[in-house]
């Protein structure tokens, strides 16, 4: 069978104990959780319900993972636990989609005959300032186009999703994304077996009546505590269609927004040019900016020579005049920048100018050190990005001083545009930001290192431009001004306000990028009566920091970023004339948007089974008998905010509500909310601000925790449908099996930056698995044949190291460390069990079955978060009591550390030892094969303490490592304390080599490395383990020796160091090969040669055959027997009734001798010697159970 087959049949059978363990769950309503009346302690975890234009990708699944693996945890700890998990079909998305298959219908026909010559849609440029200036409260793009890959039409993008045309022309109805869309990811999230409670399950929209009323509620509240205001905001607007385009109205730039610029005034001097001069109203160049910090550096502004400008009146007085293109002008029109919204007055005759007719005006520059600048060419400007004016800051923009430095070095180019050298020659960048690794005079620097010579450099000069941008934008230091020495990212919103409180510049706004309307129309940014969210209050600002302040974030990147976030969140607009959700209920003409109604809905949980349970849209009339239209705002206040009992407004039983208060009070806050990154500085920060406007006075109700993770990436790439890097969750499942994919998700990562799905680490994932579920299989069978004491050093260190790890395992899972949890639970518990397995195999003994059961049990209980359908079914394999979703988290002993060192002893005693043995085996000079002997007997010397020269320096070291707060100091400093010492003079030369020697030690045990005894008992230790000492370097004799006794060889006595034996091996004696015969019938045993040496016992001899003969198993108990006859014994026919009656068995007190003529002898228990002869017997076999 090929791998490929193997791996998939290892999937299958996962997959097949899995779809049990589901069915299981499924009867016994596992994850239903309801309110108790005991003190039981409850956790409740949630996760921002995904959008239902499609089936949930990887993505999603990483992101809710935490709160399925939080969850599964905290049952383990004796929690009531609840993970309600719903479906957002609130928004544009679902709206435009129907939309569009509709007209795809209407243009095409059904199925539709798209047109094969399909237009390849240009691309635009996008700058490195645009990309670091995109608004960090939206996403990188919209949820529609990141599911979307390559597709043009929406019938190509559902065909995708492997539906027939019957099918999509369902679509249409956008209804009908509602009904198709839930129950598919429903289904895919149980067979992930996540642990939630189904009952709670409901969709979004006025389509749901219950969650509709709840909505509404919410908001009237909001408007009652003056959060929401209306007034004009910025939108993307049609000025043909008379109305604001959302992405459902557009024939391009869809998910394109609003882009804010400050627009630096720069006024016309005298003498102005002669197109100008008969105006008599203050005339400016304006120009629109997305780096106000830097207008401290201006030297110039420029203008493209054969552009065409327009001159109009702008302000409501109209008494100045600007200077901008025709585009920005209509643009501005909108934006209560010209006297009439929507029209622009042009000076007479001056509708168009070309930019060559202004170059050489002298400019007033706002911040500017030079009093007097000039308009200049540049030949890279366009029209149709910003107002075609620039304002020239060379210090810090690369495309300025690549301008700058071209006019400066041709005159024949000044003289083509008419300019003197007085307008050109005097100005040099100025330093205004320091950029660490570019100075500063960062444009100047890149140009350099990059040898730009030219403005028409355009690729240098992007590289040169993402560097500068990239790095002053975040790390840029003022080195001018009144914010000279803060960041560059926190004065530009400062500095922007300041030049526009003083006249200096205004805000100017239009789309991110090119928005045509489906009329036709270019579209320009619009300020538009809107209902909005007034984030922007400074006291409702306090209110959400003080939300935020005892909550646990999980990391401090998290809380820095809702920190930020709650400073500069402003108003935010919270009404849409277009797609589905919640009329706003005092301005029905407007639907409540989609990061709006998704801020306390966490609440609505607690309660949506009780309401609606049976009919993910509410059409069902749940357990609690209580209508939609019965839970009016006073009925939602009662069950949330405590309101008193009024039946005039309360139309529904107060013993109903109560059911629903109950519910709401056992389980409200939230515990754990966790979510992607991305909606930190969104969703996440206004869940801070609704709660506190919610439950003002009330921070019982306050969320308790935010955890905020990184994107998932596949295979170190980003996930993206159109290069073909993408998994829903349903191939996930299918691929790697339900506990493989979540084994791998816990591996991907825990942090804020982004984590790595790897498919070979799937693949792995389902082997381990798939081996550990077989291994137990095997010791659940062979039981009866383990060992049934547990109280070897092996047996001791194993159950130590479960202890220490269970513990360590629990407070990564508590600090939603999952990765870690799965390192420490998963990975290091199995190789603390492959180590014990192999220390028993190591004194040819079987393992402890308690020890054993005890690993499994803990095992499946601590992996049984991640991987929860193994863990069942090993549990019920177990006959084990319950489901192990309830099972308590394992009780343990506290950890013996002395036990601990002296594991660690053992085992890099034992590395210490393989090491010497590998060296003496492969001696510098050359020995022939046949000389070259293995040695069979060793000494180990121990050292109880540090020789007296050596423990004064470690008393140095000690006194210095806590002067120094746990670190040591440098080498000369420590040679100057050894220096002053007298009795350290005649040790110069050892002392600091030995103190390299602890310097290592300390980096990788601490303090202890520095102590100057043993604090265990090395003896004791080596002595307790010497069988496994000899069998795993091959030895028949090993002795121990103190470096204190006499005798000892003084070069063994200076290097070895407490909790560092030496082992010194000694040459072989010699030795005469005995025969060792089985005569157990059939049994696959056959003669051994053994070599013998004088003194050997039948413990010795017996371990010589294991080690020889790889058919005698651990298990196996093996005896030694004498033939009575030594010479002619051998040699008799062996009886099948009685293989042993020539034979007398030796007890473990017998001693073999050599004689002269290699003749071997033994002594017997009474002190009598036998002749051997040359053959023995054994029996090996499994000892019968008592």
């Amino acid at each position: 069978m090929s791998k490929v087959k193997q791996e998939r049949k290892k999937v299958a059978q996962l997959q097949e104990i899995e779809k049990t363990i589901q069915e299981l769950w499924e009867s016994k309503k596992a994850f239903e959780s309801d309110a108790r009346d005991d003190n039981k302690p409850k956790y409740l975890v949630t996760f921002p319900f995904p959008y239902m234009n499609g089936r949930m990708h990887l993505g999603h699944t990483f992101s809710a993972s935490k709160c399925e693996f939080a969850a599964g945890f905290q049952r383990l700890q004796g929690k009531q636990v609840l993970f309600p998990f719903g479906f957002h079909c609130t928004g544009m998305p679902i709206k435009a989609c129907a939309d569009k298959l509709k007209r795809e219908m209407e243009d095409f026909g059904y199925p539709p005959k798209f047109p094969e010559d399909v237009e390849v849609e240009v691309k635009e440029e996008v700058s490195a300032l645009d990309e670091l200036m995109k608004d960090k409260s939206k996403g990188k793009k919209s949820k529609l186009v990141a599911k979307t890959g390559n597709a043009k039409y929406q019938w190509q993008i559902m065909k995708s999703l492997g539906l027939d045309d019957e099918e999509i022309r369902k679509f249409a109805d956008p209804n009908h994304w509602l009904y198709y869309f839930p129950p598919h990811c429903m289904a895919d999230l149980k067979k992930m077996g996540l642990k939630a409670d189904w009952r709670r399950a409901f969709i979004t929209t006025d389509v749901n009546p219950y969650f509709d009323s709840f909505v509404r509620w919410q908001f009237n509240l909001l408007r009652a505590a003056k959060k929401i205001d209306f007034g004009k905001r910025y939108t993307i607007y049609s000025p043909k269609d008379g109305q604001p385009c959302m992405d459902h109205d557009r024939a391009s730039g869809e998910g394109v927004g609003p882009q804010e610029y400050t627009m630096i005034k720069l006024k016309v001097l005298d003498p102005k040019p002669a197109a100008l001069a008969h105006i008599k109203e203050d005339i400016f160049l304006v120009a629109a900016t997305l780096r106000p910090e830097t207008m401290y550096g201006q030297t110039n502004c420029y203008l493209h020579p054969d552009i065409q400008y327009s001159v109009f009146y702008a302000t409501e007085a109209e008494n100045q005049v600007f200077v901008a293109t025709a585009r920005s002008a209509r643009i501005m029109s909108y934006q209560g920048l010209t006297k009439v919204n929507g029209v622009v007055r042009y000076v007479p005759g001056l509708e168009k100018i070309s930019g060559s007719k202004i170059l050489g005006a002298a400019l007033s520059a706002p911040l500017a050190k030079y009093t007097k600048v000039y308009a200049l060419p540049m030949l890279t400007i366009k029209d149709d990005k910003g107002t075609g004016v620039v304002t020239s800051v060379p210090s810090d923009s690369p495309d300025d001083f690549a301008a700058l430095s071209d006019l400066k070095k041709k005159k024949p180019l000044r003289e083509k545009y008419g300019l003197t050298d007085e307008m050109v020659l005097p100005f040099d960048p100025t330093p205004i930001i320091r950029i660490e690794g570019l100075g500063d005079l960062a444009a100047v620097e890149m140009c350099a290192r990059l040898k730009i010579e030219s403005q028409n450099e355009k690729d240098k000069l992007e590289e040169a431009k993402k560097e500068v941008y990239l790095k002053g934008f975040y790390d840029g230091v003022m080195l001018i001004g009144k914010y000279a020495g803060k960041k560059t990212a926190d004065v530009k919103k400062v500095i922007q306000d300041d030049l526009i409180v003083e006249g200096l510049a205004t805000k100017y706004v239009e789309p991110e990028k090119k928005v045509v309307s489906r009329s036709g129309d270019e579209c320009v940014v619009a300020l538009c009566d809107q209902w909005y969210l007034n984030y922007g209050e400074l006291e409702w600002k306090a209110a959400a920091k003080k939300v935020l302040e005892p909550m646990r974030t999980f990391n401090d990147e998290t809380r820095r970023g809702l920190e930020t976030t709650v400073d500069w969140l402003h108003e935010y607009a919270c009404s849409r004339s277009y797609g589905l959700g919640t009329k706003l209920p005092w301005d029905t003409q407007y639907l409540i948007e989609s990061l709006s109604d998704s801020t306390i809905y966490n609440a609505y949980y607690t309660v949506s089974h009780l309401l609606q349970q049976g009919a993910f849209d509410g059409s069902v009339v749940g357990p609690a008998g209580i209508k939609a239209e019965q839970m009016t705002d006073a009925s939602w206040s009662y069950v949330f905010l405590g309101e008193v009992y009024d039946s005039k407004t309360m139309p529904v039983e107060e013993e109903k509500l109560k059911k629903l208060r109950k519910e709401f009070m056992y389980w409200y806050p939230i515990d754990m909310r966790a979510s992607g990154k991305d909606l930190v500085g969104n969703h996440l920060t206004y869940l801070l601000f609704n709660h506190a406007a919610i439950w003002p006075e009330d921070s019982s109700k306050w969320p308790k925790g935010i955890r905020a993770n990184g994107h998932l990436l596949l295979n170190n790439e980003k996930m993206s449908k159109s290069t073909g890097n993408f998994m829903t969750l349903e191939e996930a499942i299918e691929k790697f099996s339900a506990d493989g994919m979540r084994l791998s998700l816990a591996d991907a990562g825990d942090g804020l930056e982004d984590a790595n799905f790897v498919y070979a680490m799937a693949d792995a994932a389902i082997l381990r698995l798939f081996t550990m579920i077989e291994w137990i299989k095997e010791m659940i069978e062979q039981r009866g044949s383990l060992r049934k004491d547990s109280s070897r050093f092996a047996d001791r260190v194993f159950a130590n190291e479960m202890n220490s790890l269970i513990k360590i395992t629990e407070q990564n899972y508590e600090a939603t460390n999952f990765k870690e949890a799965l390192k420490t639970g998963f990975f290091e518990y199995q190789a603390i069990r492959d180590t014990y397995r192999e220390l028993c195999a190591g004194i040819d003994e079987p393992m402890s079955e308690a020890l054993v059961f005890r690993f499994i049990e803990t095992q499946m209980i601590i992996l049984s978060p991640i991987c929860p359908h193994i863990a069942e079914y090993i549990w019920q394999l177990l006959g084990k009591d319950g489901l192990i979703i309830n099972a308590p988290w394992p009780a343990t002993d506290e950890v013996d550390e002395k036990l601990a060192l002296g594991a660690r002893f053992i085992t890099e005693s034992m590395a210490e030892f393989r090491a010497r043995l590998k060296t003496y085996l492969t001696p510098k000079k050359k020995v022939t094969k046949e000389l070259l002997q293995i040695p069979t007997e060793a000494v180990i010397y121990v050292a109880k303490q540090f020789p007296p020269w050596q423990k004064t320096i470690l008393d140095i070291l000690e006194s210095q490592a806590k002067a120094n707060n746990g670190s040591l100091p440098d080498n000369k400093t420590i040679s100057q304390l050894i220096g002053k010492e007298e009795s350290l003079k005649k040790f110069a030369k050892k002392a600091m080599p030995f103190v390299q020697m602890i310097k290592e030690r300390f980096e990788q045990k601490g303090v202890s490395a520095l102590s100057s005894t043993s604090p265990i008992d090395q003896t004791a230790i080596l002595n307790e383990n010497i069988d496994v000492i000899m069998n795993a370097l091959d030895l028949d004799r090993v002795s121990i020796r103190h470096t204190d006794e006499e005798g000892v060889d003084a070069n063994v006595v200076e290097t070895t160091v407490p909790l560092v034996p030496c082992m010194s091996f000694l040459p072989n004696r010699p030795s005469v090969n005995l025969i060792a015969r089985n005569v157990q019938i059939c049994n696959g045993m056959f003669d051994v040669v053994v070599p013998i040496v004088d003194g050997d016992t039948v413990q010795m001899i017996v371990r010589k055959l294991r080690r020889i003969s790889k058919a005698i198993k651990p298990k196996f108990e093996v005896t030694l027997w004498r033939y009575k006859d030594a010479v002619w014994g051998d040699r008799k026919v062996i009886s099948c009734n009685a293989p042993f009656e020539e034979n007398i068995q030796l007890d473990d007190s017998n001693v073999f001798h050599l004689e002269a003529e290699d003749k071997i002898t033994l002594t017997t228990s009474d002190g009598q010697k036998v002749d051997v002869g040359r053959t023995i017997v054994y029996k090996a076999n499994v000892p019968e159970q008592q």
